[in-house]
């Protein structure tokens, strides 16, 4: 059985790797590819306390697990459809070439 340790490990180099997603990448979909990641990064950091609390019978981490999983769902709805009406009106999905555009 794994320990705490080696969960928060996990999700450590999840978030890291979104982060650099984020931080390096120009393309707004993948933009948002990495901030999902972090957050299910977050998501296994709640899981893994609520697990290895003293009192697993509550059920606080698997709500705010819940939680964030609802409110990931609905940033990538949000996210997804302002792309697209940023790809109808300037035809690219470069983040820079967006920035350069605006007048």
């Amino acid at each position: 059985m794994a320990s705490l340790s080696s969960y928060l490990l996990l999700s450590a180099m999840l978030f890291c790797l979104g982060l650099a997603a984020v931080l390096v990448r120009r393309n707004a979909i993948l933009i948002l590819v990495g901030i999902e990641l972090m957050l299910n990064a977050a998501n296994l950091n709640f899981i893994a306390f609520w697990r290895f609390s003293p009192n697993p019978e509550v059920l606080s981490g698997l709500m705010f697990a819940l939680f964030s999983i609802a409110v990931a769902a609905a940033e990538a709805a949000v996210g997804l459809s302002l792309i697209i009406a940023v790809y109808r009106h300037y035809r690219t999905t470069d983040t820079e070439r967006i920035n350069e555009l605006r007048s």
